[in-house]
């Protein structure tokens, strides 16, 4: 993606956040970003479409911090865990995300044109993290994972939504996280644990 592109992205995020989607203008977006209205209209040709290639942009944001903060790809269940407990915590951006991701999911409801792009980037979260969690677990297979990623994708959701609001905290949240987590993963061997149990078997 072009610097341009990202920047009217993360202008129209901003706007989202800020006003909501029905409070949505493509002149704010605009002019949030520092360019044309025509602009916008020529990479994405209408609001609908500004508005799903803004789900996909936020859907992409946790994933891609995440690879650049752990580059080291043998803490594979680090990776897994991190990947939804970076939903929420005390950071601007991962705030404005999360306010713009669960005001165009609650707008889907009436707005049927984000219906569509909103079950696409929901399986691509769940299709991520059902493949982190069969990277990070030996011997669990991807129906099984695939399982636990929509409960897990669904709980966080559902436990932003009360963060934001400030019923309750970030820690408090993050805590109900992993003990969801470890709840929905006991027993499992991890990925880390695989080359030890291979030399017991021999």
């Amino acid at each position: 993606m072009s610097e341009k592109l990202a920047k009217i992205l993360n202008a129209a995020t901003t706007c989202i956040a800020r006003s909501g989607v029905r409070g949505m203008r493509v002149n704010d977006v605009a002019a949030e970003a520092g360019v044309s209205p025509g602009l916008l209209y020529y990479h994405f040709t209408d609001r609908a479409g500004l508005l799903a290639a803004t789900l996909e942009h936020i859907n992409k944001q946790v994933s891609k911090d995440d690879a650049a903060a752990s580059p080291d790809a043998e803490d594979r269940t680090g990776h897994f865990r991190h990947l939804l407990l970076d939903e929420i915590k005390d950071d601007a951006d991962v705030r404005r995300n999360s306010v713009a991701w669960n005001e165009l999911r609650a707008c889907s409801i009436f707005e049927h044109e984000l219906a569509e792009p909103l079950s696409r980037t929901t399986k691509e979260w769940n299709r991520e993290i059902t493949q982190a969690i069969v990277a990070a677990s030996e011997g669990t297979g991807e129906d099984e994972a695939a399982v636990t990623a929509e409960i897990l994708t669904s709980l966080v959701e559902g436990i932003s939504g009360r963060w934001l609001n400030g019923f309750i905290t970030t820690d408090h949240a993050r805590s109900l996280l992993t003990t969801a987590i470890d709840s929905l993963t006991a027993g499992r061997p991890t990925a880390s644990q695989e080359p030890a149990a291979q030399g017991l078997a021999k």
